[in-house]
């Protein structure tokens, strides 16, 4: 079988093998991520342009066949855009990359100037108010051992406003009581890690939790917190599983709690505790830092979020009126006064 750009296939496989991992350091799910976008990519050439693989040459990084295929990630594969985007920059990031790679494949990196990103509408920040919050913690039944679990994973998620993933991945070792402030250690995005600070009520519950699911003549630093068990061994608690206890929790809550949203998922109590952190003065650059964000930028939505801190700042400037008692003004039923201050009398 004749390969027709022998040079761009050995280009795909040093920017998967050395450029990302090696040079940039990234982490091996976002090189995961760049390697499913160009499989996907190759297969949609395939599939829609009768363009194996062997096939494959610079030409096909043009405006137009990015265009459509970004497109139809949309349409046959049902993606929103923050996909579509996310599956254009791993291109661009690649196009880029052969452009330094070989001089003559400059080109590619040019097409790729020409694609804009897709606009997306902000998104809505939703959260638990902290009454709603105390009705979700309260739903998990403590005679069960399951529950027990559920309940700590929620507050543990809540006090260290870690994503879902990041909990997943804990172990004992990450811990550190000794400490005169305790904290955690986060696993983020990119192998980035950060220290969060627990709450001494959190730390009290993690004791609980530790003593009855990681008992001391068994417990092993290297075990991960958060387990589920099957046929009698451990084994690593799934997103899924998650997801779905809080959903439950949340469909129980709403029926004590009418502010509890109608849908509550994993991240929403991120979104709860950035937003009461928010609200309780914690600047947005510091902020950022304790949710392990990239960029500030993404934090700012929290600002926008938090339309409880907009109305209180409105009300100490313009005070509600107290109805018949609102002080009337000066300039009420003096029109010289009136005259006067408009620059006429």
């Amino acid at each position: 079988m004749k390969i027709a750009d022998e040079m761009l296939l050995k280009t795909i496989r040093d920017f998967l093998t050395v450029y990302l991992p090696k040079q940039r350091c990234l982490s091996e799910n976002t090189i995961k991520s760049y390697k499913f976008t160009l499989n996907l990519f190759t297969d949609y050439l395939e599939a829609e342009k009768s363009t194996p693989f062997s096939k494959l040459t610079c030409e096909h990084f043009n405006y137009q066949t990015v265009t459509d295929f970004l497109d139809w990630v949309q349409a046959a594969r049902k993606c929103g855009t923050s996909t579509r985007n996310q599956r254009f920059m791993a291109l661009k990031s690649f196009a880029k990359y052969a452009g330094k790679a070989d001089i003559s494949q400059g080109f590619v990196q040019m097409e790729m100037e020409k694609v804009p990103l897709q606009k997306s509408e902000q998104k809505i920040v939703r959260f638990l108010t902290e009454s709603a919050l105390q009705t979700l913690l309260a739903q998990p039944d403590l005679k069960r051992k399951s529950d027990k679990r559920n309940r700590f994973f929620m507050i543990l998620m809540y006090d260290t406003a870690a994503r879902c993933q990041e909990l997943l991945d804990l172990r004992l070792k990450d811990f550190e009581l000794a400490a005169k402030e305790p904290y955690v250690y986060l696993h983020g995005k990119g192998d980035k890690v950060r220290t969060v600070p627990l709450m001494p009520k959190t730390v009290q519950h993690y004791i609980a939790y530790l003593n009855e699911f990681h008992p001391p003549e068994s417990r092993n630093n290297k075990d991960r917190l958060f387990y589920t068990t099957l046929h009698g061994n451990r084994c690593k608690m799934s997103a899924d599983n998650a997801e779905y206890f809080i959903k439950r929790y949340g469909e129980q809550a709403r029926l004590a709690c009418s502010s509890v949203p109608e849908r509550v998922f994993p991240h929403m109590l991120r979104h709860s505790r950035a937003i009461h952190l928010y609200r309780g003065g914690m600047p947005l650059a510091l902020l950022s830092e304790y949710l392990g964000h990239a960029n500030i930028s993404t934090t700012q939505v929290y600002a926008y979020a938090d339309t409880e801190m907009k109305r209180r700042a409105i009300e100490k400037i313009y005070p509600p009126e107290q109805g018949e008692n609102a002080e009337a003004p000066m300039w009420e039923g003096d029109e010289k006064m009136l005259r006067k201050l408009y620059g006429l009398a």
